[in-house]
């Protein structure tokens, strides 16, 4: 099972603050327990929101909003994505995050087209594992 963990921004974070050099060292390190583990698939800190963007949709009109965004326990700093066996063993290896008081994660699952049973049509299922081949073997 995949799972996505987010890692909720911060003001720090929203302000482009860069952490001290140790936190560098212990989240280099959390990450290769991780990938030696073999569970991790991806990870990643973003930019701050300011430099981002929302496209809202509304029928055929799409409106882009410019950051930064207002509410920043509602944003997202950065994310992992995990393969592990069950939401408890996500749990499990974020509880060992190297993360500052008052951070915060969520996890959360990531579908996967089994997940959708009948609803979703076998031809769809076919062209998503494609889809899923073909990025792959894009990537370097």
């Amino acid at each position: 099972m995949r799972y996505m963990v987010l890692v909720k921004a911060t003001a720090e974070s929203e302000a482009g603050t860069m952490p001290e050099p140790e936190v560098f060292e212990e989240m280099n390190t959390f990450n290769e327990e991780l990938v030696k583990a073999g569970v991790l698939l991806a990870g990643e800190g973003l930019h701050p929101s300011s430099q981002g963007a929302r496209v809202r949709f509304d029928g055929k009109e799409r409106t882009v909003t410019d950051g930064p965004f207002a509410e920043t326990k509602e944003l997202i700093a950065g994310f992992w994505i995990l393969d592990v066996k069950s939401k408890e063993e996500a749990i499990e290896w974020m509880r060992r995050a190297p993360m500052r008081d008052g951070e915060e994660l969520e996890i959360r699952r990531v579908y996967e087209a089994e997940d959708f049973g009948d609803a979703l049509p076998e031809h769809i299922k076919e062209f998503e594992a494609e889809l899923r081949a073909k990025s792959s073997a894009q990537r370097p």
